[in-house]
Protein backbone atom coordinates (compact mmCIF):
# COMPACT_ATOMS: atom_id res chain seq x y z
CA UNK A 1 0.00 0.00 0.00
CA UNK A 2 1.25 3.35 -0.74
CA UNK A 3 1.89 6.01 1.88
CA UNK A 4 -0.86 8.24 2.83
CA UNK A 5 -1.20 11.59 0.92
CA UNK A 6 -2.55 14.31 2.85
CA UNK A 7 -2.76 17.18 0.90
CA UNK A 8 -6.01 17.69 -0.57
CA UNK A 9 -7.94 15.06 1.52
CA UNK A 10 -10.73 15.69 3.49
CA UNK A 11 -10.06 14.20 7.73
CA UNK A 12 -12.99 13.33 10.04
CA UNK A 13 -11.67 14.10 13.67
CA UNK A 14 -13.45 12.89 16.79
CA UNK A 15 -12.98 14.82 20.66
CA UNK A 16 -11.59 17.00 18.86
CA UNK A 17 -11.72 20.15 21.34
CA UNK A 18 -8.95 19.22 23.12
CA UNK A 19 -5.67 16.71 24.29
CA UNK A 20 -4.41 14.73 21.08
CA UNK A 21 -7.87 15.38 19.04
CA UNK A 22 -6.73 18.99 19.09
CA UNK A 23 -3.46 18.51 18.15
CA UNK A 24 -4.03 15.98 15.84
CA UNK A 25 -6.58 18.53 13.65
CA UNK A 26 -3.55 21.26 13.81
CA UNK A 27 -1.10 18.74 12.79
CA UNK A 28 -3.38 17.55 9.63
CA UNK A 29 -4.24 21.15 8.76
CA UNK A 30 -0.07 21.75 8.48
CA UNK A 31 -0.09 18.66 6.47
CA UNK A 32 -2.53 20.36 3.87
CA UNK A 33 -5.84 18.40 5.23
CA UNK A 34 -9.37 19.65 4.93
CA UNK A 35 -10.80 19.20 8.11
CA UNK A 36 -14.25 17.63 9.88
CA UNK A 37 -13.82 18.18 13.47
CA UNK A 38 -16.47 17.12 15.98
CA UNK A 39 -16.84 17.07 19.73
CA UNK A 40 -19.68 17.91 22.40
CA UNK A 41 -18.60 21.12 23.73
CA UNK A 42 -18.89 23.26 20.85
CA UNK A 43 -16.94 26.54 22.71
CA UNK A 44 -13.85 24.36 23.18
CA UNK A 45 -14.20 23.01 19.67
CA UNK A 46 -14.61 27.00 18.16
CA UNK A 47 -11.38 28.17 19.73
CA UNK A 48 -9.87 25.67 18.00
CA UNK A 49 -11.18 26.22 14.90
CA UNK A 50 -10.47 29.95 15.29
CA UNK A 51 -6.78 28.95 16.01
CA UNK A 52 -6.56 26.68 13.12
CA UNK A 53 -8.07 28.89 10.43
CA UNK A 54 -5.67 31.87 11.52
CA UNK A 55 -2.66 29.13 11.02
CA UNK A 56 -3.96 27.82 8.02
CA UNK A 57 -6.66 30.40 6.00
CA UNK A 58 -6.52 27.95 2.90
CA UNK A 59 -7.89 25.01 4.96
CA UNK A 60 -11.79 24.40 4.97
CA UNK A 61 -12.30 23.27 8.28
CA UNK A 62 -15.82 22.31 9.38
CA UNK A 63 -17.95 21.41 12.91
CA UNK A 64 -20.65 19.46 14.29
CA UNK A 65 -21.30 19.58 18.09
CA UNK A 66 -22.46 16.05 18.90
CA UNK A 67 -22.84 14.05 22.32
CA UNK A 68 -21.35 10.51 21.32
CA UNK A 69 -23.13 8.99 24.18
CA UNK A 70 -26.11 9.74 22.59
CA UNK A 71 -26.89 6.90 19.86
CA UNK A 72 -29.29 8.14 17.78
CA UNK A 73 -27.51 11.64 17.71
CA UNK A 74 -24.64 9.37 16.53
CA UNK A 75 -26.25 8.36 13.60
CA UNK A 76 -27.77 11.76 12.30
CA UNK A 77 -24.27 12.48 12.60
CA UNK A 78 -22.92 9.98 10.64
CA UNK A 79 -25.85 10.28 8.49
CA UNK A 80 -25.61 14.41 7.95
CA UNK A 81 -21.31 13.73 7.46
CA UNK A 82 -21.73 11.07 4.85
CA UNK A 83 -24.55 13.61 3.09
CA UNK A 84 -21.70 16.82 3.24
CA UNK A 85 -18.75 14.57 2.48
CA UNK A 86 -19.60 11.52 0.28
CA UNK A 87 -15.55 11.10 -0.03
CA UNK A 88 -13.16 11.38 2.61
CA UNK A 89 -9.82 10.33 3.25
CA UNK A 90 -9.25 10.01 6.55
CA UNK A 91 -11.83 9.06 9.87
CA UNK A 92 -9.79 9.08 13.45
CA UNK A 93 -12.31 7.82 15.93
CA UNK A 94 -10.62 9.62 18.56
CA UNK A 95 -12.95 10.68 20.73
CA UNK A 96 -13.20 8.98 24.35
CA UNK A 97 -14.07 8.82 28.32
CA UNK A 98 -12.98 7.22 31.47
CA UNK A 99 -14.68 6.26 34.75
CA UNK A 100 -13.02 5.12 38.09
CA UNK A 101 -14.34 2.29 40.26
CA UNK A 102 -13.65 -1.26 40.65
CA UNK A 103 -16.76 -2.95 38.29
CA UNK A 104 -18.58 -3.76 41.84
CA UNK A 105 -18.52 0.27 42.64
CA UNK A 106 -19.31 0.76 39.18
CA UNK A 107 -23.30 0.96 38.23
CA UNK A 108 -24.40 -0.47 35.00
CA UNK A 109 -25.48 2.55 33.73
CA UNK A 110 -22.09 3.97 34.41
CA UNK A 111 -20.58 0.85 32.62
CA UNK A 112 -22.30 1.35 29.34
CA UNK A 113 -21.76 5.47 29.27
CA UNK A 114 -18.50 4.87 28.55
CA UNK A 115 -19.08 1.81 26.45
CA UNK A 116 -21.81 4.01 24.43
CA UNK A 117 -18.68 6.70 23.64
CA UNK A 118 -15.40 4.79 23.55
CA UNK A 119 -16.87 1.81 21.41
CA UNK A 120 -20.35 2.03 20.29
CA UNK A 121 -20.02 5.31 19.01
CA UNK A 122 -16.75 4.16 16.76
CA UNK A 123 -18.81 1.72 15.60
CA UNK A 124 -22.12 3.91 14.29
CA UNK A 125 -19.56 6.15 12.98
CA UNK A 126 -16.93 4.24 11.26
CA UNK A 127 -20.17 2.09 9.45
CA UNK A 128 -21.89 5.11 8.36
CA UNK A 129 -18.58 6.65 7.22
CA UNK A 130 -17.19 3.46 5.26
CA UNK A 131 -18.93 4.09 1.69
CA UNK A 132 -17.17 7.42 1.84
CA UNK A 133 -13.58 5.95 2.60
CA UNK A 134 -14.23 3.12 -0.05
CA UNK A 135 -15.10 5.99 -2.76
CA UNK A 136 -11.69 7.98 -1.71
CA UNK A 137 -8.12 6.11 -3.14
CA UNK A 138 -5.78 5.54 -0.97
CA UNK A 139 -8.07 6.29 2.42
CA UNK A 140 -7.54 5.14 5.81
CA UNK A 141 -9.20 4.70 9.28
CA UNK A 142 -7.82 5.25 12.60
CA UNK A 143 -9.07 4.21 16.20
CA UNK A 144 -8.00 5.25 18.98
CA UNK A 145 -7.24 2.42 21.51
CA UNK A 146 -5.52 2.76 25.00
CA UNK A 147 -2.68 1.45 26.62
CA UNK A 148 -5.71 -0.16 28.25
CA UNK A 149 -6.57 -1.95 25.33
CA UNK A 150 -3.49 -3.96 25.74
CA UNK A 151 -3.56 -4.43 29.31
CA UNK A 152 -6.11 -4.52 31.93
CA UNK A 153 -5.41 -3.02 35.52
CA UNK A 154 -7.88 -3.46 38.72
CA UNK A 155 -10.24 -0.45 38.58
CA UNK A 156 -10.65 -0.38 34.89
CA UNK A 157 -12.90 -3.28 33.91
CA UNK A 158 -15.46 -0.72 31.94
CA UNK A 159 -12.40 1.74 30.41
CA UNK A 160 -10.41 -1.38 29.44
CA UNK A 161 -13.53 -3.41 28.34
CA UNK A 162 -14.25 -0.81 25.49
CA UNK A 163 -10.29 -0.15 24.36
CA UNK A 164 -10.07 -4.00 24.06
CA UNK A 165 -13.00 -4.28 22.08
CA UNK A 166 -12.29 -0.54 19.73
CA UNK A 167 -8.62 -3.06 19.41
CA UNK A 168 -9.95 -5.90 18.49
CA UNK A 169 -12.87 -4.59 15.85
CA UNK A 170 -9.86 -2.46 14.53
CA UNK A 171 -7.96 -5.15 13.66
CA UNK A 172 -10.64 -7.13 12.26
CA UNK A 173 -11.50 -3.95 10.23
CA UNK A 174 -7.40 -4.18 8.61
CA UNK A 175 -7.84 -7.58 7.77
CA UNK A 176 -11.00 -6.66 5.83
CA UNK A 177 -10.34 -3.41 3.96
CA UNK A 178 -6.76 -4.02 2.83
CA UNK A 179 -8.45 -5.38 -0.55
CA UNK A 180 -10.33 -2.11 -1.14
CA UNK A 181 -6.89 -0.28 -0.50
CA UNK A 182 -7.99 1.55 3.02
CA UNK A 183 -5.02 1.62 5.45
CA UNK A 184 -6.32 0.87 9.47
CA UNK A 185 -4.46 2.02 12.30
CA UNK A 186 -5.16 1.08 15.93
CA UNK A 187 -3.22 3.68 18.16
CA UNK A 188 -2.15 2.51 22.11
CA UNK A 189 -1.12 5.74 23.55
CA UNK A 190 0.72 5.75 26.98
CA UNK A 191 0.96 8.50 29.56
CA UNK A 192 -0.31 11.20 27.36
CA UNK A 193 -1.01 14.52 29.03
CA UNK A 194 -4.69 15.41 28.33
CA UNK A 195 -8.19 16.33 29.65
CA UNK A 196 -9.42 12.96 30.30
CA UNK A 197 -8.12 11.90 33.93
CA UNK A 198 -9.04 15.07 35.20
CA UNK A 199 -12.86 14.41 33.71
CA UNK A 200 -13.14 11.35 34.01
CA UNK A 201 -16.55 9.74 36.27
CA UNK A 202 -16.16 8.21 39.67
CA UNK A 203 -18.06 5.06 39.82
CA UNK A 204 -21.18 5.62 42.31
CA UNK A 205 -19.47 3.18 44.64
CA UNK A 206 -16.04 4.95 44.58
CA UNK A 207 -14.69 6.82 48.13
CA UNK A 208 -14.29 10.15 46.23
CA UNK A 209 -11.30 11.26 48.79
CA UNK A 210 -9.32 8.11 48.38
CA UNK A 211 -9.95 8.36 44.21
CA UNK A 212 -9.11 11.86 44.26
CA UNK A 213 -5.49 11.31 45.94
CA UNK A 214 -5.14 8.87 43.85
CA UNK A 215 -5.97 10.69 40.46
CA UNK A 216 -3.47 13.22 41.81
CA UNK A 217 -1.04 10.95 42.27
CA UNK A 218 -1.51 9.41 38.71
CA UNK A 219 -1.60 12.47 36.82
CA UNK A 220 2.34 12.78 37.49
CA UNK A 221 2.81 9.70 35.45
CA UNK A 222 1.84 11.66 32.22
CA UNK A 223 4.26 13.46 30.48
CA UNK A 224 3.89 13.15 26.98
CA UNK A 225 2.25 16.37 25.63
CA UNK A 226 -0.43 15.86 23.30
CA UNK A 227 1.36 17.39 20.17
CA UNK A 228 4.04 14.66 20.37
CA UNK A 229 1.49 11.83 20.47
CA UNK A 230 -0.47 13.13 17.94
CA UNK A 231 2.72 13.35 15.73
CA UNK A 232 3.64 9.99 16.25
CA UNK A 233 0.33 8.84 15.33
CA UNK A 234 0.32 10.86 11.46
CA UNK A 235 3.49 9.74 10.76
CA UNK A 236 2.05 6.32 11.53
CA UNK A 237 -0.92 6.73 9.08
CA UNK A 238 1.54 8.05 6.50
CA UNK A 239 3.73 4.99 6.74
CA UNK A 240 0.31 3.04 6.98
CA UNK A 241 1.44 1.39 9.68
CA UNK A 242 -1.11 -0.98 11.44
CA UNK A 243 -0.31 -0.38 15.09
CA UNK A 244 1.16 2.39 17.02
CA UNK A 245 2.47 2.57 20.28
CA UNK A 246 2.72 6.42 22.44
CA UNK A 247 5.98 6.37 24.88
CA UNK A 248 7.46 3.42 26.87
CA UNK A 249 4.59 3.86 29.10
CA UNK A 250 2.99 2.00 26.56
CA UNK A 251 5.54 -0.42 24.98
CA UNK A 252 7.09 -1.54 28.39
CA UNK A 253 3.46 -3.02 29.29
CA UNK A 254 2.58 -4.49 26.07
CA UNK A 255 6.43 -6.31 26.40
CA UNK A 256 4.75 -7.50 29.76
CA UNK A 257 1.95 -8.73 28.53
CA UNK A 258 3.20 -10.66 25.76
CA UNK A 259 5.84 -12.20 28.62
CA UNK A 260 3.43 -12.81 31.10
CA UNK A 261 0.05 -12.65 29.89
CA UNK A 262 -1.63 -14.50 33.09
CA UNK A 263 0.30 -12.77 35.85
CA UNK A 264 1.80 -9.33 34.40
CA UNK A 265 -1.36 -7.84 36.94
CA UNK A 266 1.18 -8.07 40.17
CA UNK A 267 4.33 -6.73 38.09
CA UNK A 268 2.48 -3.70 37.06
CA UNK A 269 0.63 -2.49 40.52
CA UNK A 270 3.77 -3.21 42.03
CA UNK A 271 5.52 -0.63 39.21
CA UNK A 272 2.64 2.14 39.53
CA UNK A 273 2.78 1.45 43.47
CA UNK A 274 5.84 2.74 43.28
CA UNK A 275 6.07 5.28 40.93
CA UNK A 276 2.65 6.94 42.03
CA UNK A 277 3.07 6.54 45.85
CA UNK A 278 0.84 4.56 48.40
CA UNK A 279 -2.62 6.72 47.19
CA UNK A 280 -2.17 4.47 43.86
CA UNK A 281 -2.78 1.39 46.15
CA UNK A 282 -6.39 2.78 45.87
CA UNK A 283 -8.34 -0.24 43.59
CA UNK A 284 -10.10 3.13 42.60
CA UNK A 285 -7.59 4.14 39.73
CA UNK A 286 -8.42 6.41 37.52
CA UNK A 287 -7.63 5.65 33.53
CA UNK A 288 -4.36 7.43 31.71
CA UNK A 289 -5.14 10.49 29.97
CA UNK A 290 -4.99 9.34 26.29
CA UNK A 291 -7.55 10.38 23.97
CA UNK A 292 -9.02 13.78 24.06
CA UNK A 293 -12.57 13.93 26.51
CA UNK A 294 -15.42 14.79 25.33
CA UNK A 295 -17.03 15.08 28.58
Amino acid sequence: MRDFVFPGGTAVVTGAASGIGEALAHGLARRGADLVLLDRDGPRLDAVVTAIRAAHPDRRVDTLVVDLADPAATDRAGAELRARHPRLRLLVNNAGVALGGRFDQVTLDEFEWVVDINFRAVVRLTHALLPALKAEPGAHLVTISSLFGLIAPAGQAAYSASKFAVRGFTEALRHELVDDGIGVTSVHPGGIATRIAASARVGSGVDTEEYEAGRRQFEKLLSIPPATAAEVILRGVARRRGRVLIGWSAKLPDLLARVAPASYGRVLALGLNRAGGSALRSTARPAPADPAAVD
